[in-house]
């Protein structure tokens, strides 16, 4: 069985490649290939290959282990590891030269659904600021060599929070009277696009928390991990409003179940 920090290391020099990877492909200009849960939901050419050079690094490094790709699905192996990847996240912002986007990462153990499995290590690579935030299981959260730690308590001035909202129209009244609840508790509200970097920020303290619905397991496995390893809290709740997509919240622990109910509405 490999170490926490063996994966950890793995994944940040395939997350630093992929992301060069990404950043050169935008230099290049962006096309996109298709669209997913929406019209609004695009995948771009870049995000395949992407995903496809992860998956050859994986292949190579890792050879008996499962993959979960956005792009390409799950492919089970014969090892309990499993490599859970977002090649880009926040593609729409990729897609219109918004430099917040990241390639995510994470390393889990045991049945490769997000309540079953055990994560072992992650890496989020922001390409545009040459960030790269990852973790391993009991190691703590790191950046440039600093360990990470979360905001216990938001300021006086109240909490900065971050969220997100789904392509679906449908959803969108939802959201927003989730964000009208929690508004109260809130200095400000930011919108960055990538669920990944919402949650790198939470670990980092630029952020006091984060609620969004429906994240898929690539969009938060990295993540949540960094936020655990950083002092945080995060949970998923489904709720009838989201319609088989978990409300998820992330936050310090003095923030977290007050940010939790305000989120949930209770």
């Amino acid at each position: 069985m490999p170490t926490a920090q063996h994966l950890e290391s793995l994944a940040m020099d395939i997350a630093r490649e992929a992301g060069d990877l990404a950043q050169r492909r935008r230099s290049e200009g962006v096309a996109v290939a298709a669209t997913k849960s929406a019209l609004a939901d695009i995948v771009t050419h870049a995000d395949r290959e992407v995903e496809a050079l992860i998956r050859g690094r994986l292949a190579t490094e890792r050879p008996g282990d499962g993959f979960l790709g956005e792009e390409s699905g799950a492919e089970r192996g014969s090892t309990d590891i499993t490599w859970v990847v977002d090649p880009i996240d926040g593609t729409v912002n990729y897609a219109y030269g918004i430099p917040s986007y990241a390639v995510s990462i994470a390393a889990v153990r045991g049945e490769p659904e997000p309540d079953k499995w055990e994560a072992l290590a992650g890496a989020v690579f922001s390409p545009a600021t040459g960030e790269l935030f990852h973790a391993a299981q009991n190691a703590g959260a790191w950046l440039y060599g600093a360990r990470l730690a979360v905001n216990v308590e938001p300021s006086a001035a109240g909490a900065l929070l971050a969220t997100g909202f789904g392509y679906d129209p449908a959803t969108h009244a939802g959201d927003l009277a989730r964000v009208a609840r929690v508004m109260p508790m809130a200095r400000d509200l930011r919108r960055i696009g990538a669920a990944s970097l919402d949650l790198a920020y939470v670990a980092a303290g630029r952020l006091d928390g984060y609620f969004e619905r429906g994240l898929q397991p690539w969009d938060h496995a990295a993540g949540e991990l960094l936020v655990a390893e950083a002092g945080g809290r995060m949970s998923r709740v489904e709720l009838e409003d989201t319609a088989g997509r978990p409300l998820f919240v992330a936050a310090g622990p003095g923030l977290f179940e007050r940010l939790f109910a305000a989120a949930v509405g209770s």
